[in-house]
């Protein structure tokens, strides 16, 4: 399954002041398959460690981070050898050897012909400042597969044509419409885990075997996560950080209008209703990558983290897939498209999930009095309200409301509805959102 970062690492490899690169991201989002394929194509040998599977790899960098001698060293633990100037030597989990990740450095500074790239899921739970090579390496970020890549994935080549050439002043054929919209209940479904779109891919011919085996993987997944977070975060802090991961769901569904609202801590942990005692909890999810956390602001002026507090803020799961499937919501219902104003917080959740995919930082949601705009991102210095529409009743007051008194060039409304444009209000079907402009 090809991912699209696959063309950054080719320009990474490229770049003459290329330096070790940093692949992040959580866990089974497919850093390694991803390192592997760029490896494997691009250059003449893949020489790959591990460092959770072998604990005796961190001898290697425990008395001498020359690259020199670690080349040598790795060559006779590899039984082969290494060429500085056309292999890619992969070290991966390098967050298991915090060492590794300090001779980046040495290696950016005295061997920087070796292409270097390490990946790690909890790189952000275990390092502080102090240990990172600030300025010594690249770093690349890898979400779930968006929807795009759910497509390419599926081998739907006519839909990707479509969208890539697509005008967005124009509306699309109303049958590709309508595949399109049947395509993204299915990545409701399935969301963007590799190894759910690949069971979901070699199984679609009976959508019904199909779906229940992506739910059944799902579950697995989420047990995975539940036993990293007890490992990796100590006994009573695991306790706050599993049960602040699995409300949110809950929380998303507890209002009746279709909106998410700020998170609350109250009820989250028996006996704790603060954001000051789980804020730890919290920024371990964030240094995780479990979570998509999207500051509320009271102002649409620019800059918006001038009006944004820490402990005010929507949260949402990093994979639309987990989020049905903690949801217990069944692949049937969300296939009927019949689950009440949850269908809100899913469509919510995806537009969220879509920008991050596509490094769409600075996203922020307003909340004024009894108004509310799902999401606010700035381009070319003015502020664009964005709601979300799960389905085809589009009234949005809000991002009226917000365009007219921060003298917004337009607004945007994502909903079920086919693509329509006019100079002040931009409608977009809800699978568009990988496709926005900035």
């Amino acid at each position: 399954m090809r991912r699209k970062l696959l063309d950054q690492l080719v320009r990474w490899k490229e770049d003459k002041d290329r330096k070790p690169l940093i692949l992040k991201g959580p866990r089974q989002v497919g850093k390694t398959t991803l390192l592997h394929q760029f490896g494997q194509k691009y250059f003449s040998a893949v020489h790959a460690l591990n460092f959770e599977k072998d604990l005796g790899l961190e001898k290697i960098f425990e008395s001498n981070l020359d690259p020199k001698h670690i080349i040598k060293e790795l060559e006779f633990y590899l039984q082969r050898t290494i060429d500085t100037e056309r292999d890619l030597l992969i070290l991966d989990e390098i967050q298991a050897c915090p060492r590794a990740l300090t001779s980046l450095k040495y290696f950016a500074e005295e061997m920087p012909q070796l292409a270097v790239a390490a990946a790690g899921s909890l790189l952000g739970v275990y390092l502080g400042p102090a240990s990172f090579p600030v300025g010594k390496v690249d770093i690349i970020s890898l979400y779930p597969m968006s929807f795009e890549e759910f497509l390419l994935a599926l081998d739907d080549h006519r839909s990707l044509e479509l969208l890539r050439s697509i005008n967005l002043h124009d509306r699309l054929p109303e049958m590709a419409h309508q595949h399109l919209f049947e395509q993204l209940k299915h990545y409701f479904i399935v969301g963007g885990l590799p190894e759910s779109v690949k069971t979901f891919r070699d199984e679609k011919q009976n959508l019904f075997t199909a779906f229940n085996k992506v739910r059944e993987k799902q579950n697995v997944l989420l047990d995975t996560y539940l036993a990293d977070i007890a490992k990796h975060s100590g006994k009573v802090n695991s306790m706050h950080i599993a049960r602040i991961w699995q409300s949110i769901p809950a929380q998303l569904a507890r209002t009746q209008d279709g909106s998410g609202t700020k998170f609350k801590f109250k009820d989250v942990v028996p006996g704790i209703d603060r954001y000051n005692r789980l804020v730890g909890a919290l920024d371990w999810l964030e240094a995780a990558k479990l979570i998509i956390k999207v500051p509320i602001v009271n102002s649409g002026e620019i800059p918006f983290s001038a009006h944004a507090s820490e402990t005010v803020f929507k949260l949402y799961l990093f994979d639309i897939g987990l989020l049905g499937a903690m949801s217990n919501l069944s692949p049937q219902v969300i296939l009927n498209y019949d689950y009440g104003s949850y269908k809100g917080y899913f469509a919510e959740n995806f537009i969220a999930q879509e920008f991050l995919a596509r490094n769409f930082h600075g996203v922020y949601s307003w909340q004024e009095r009894l108004a509310e705009v799902e999401f606010l991102y700035e381009s070319n210095g003015k502020a664009i309200p964005i709601e979300v529409k799960s389905g085809w009743v589009t009234h949005a007051k809000s991002a009226k409301l917000f365009a007219d008194k921060y003298h917004s060039p337009h607004r945007i409304i994502f909903s079920a509805n086919n693509l329509t444009v006019f100079p002040d209000v931009h409608r977009y079907p809800l699978y568009l959102a990988g496709w926005l402009p900035t």
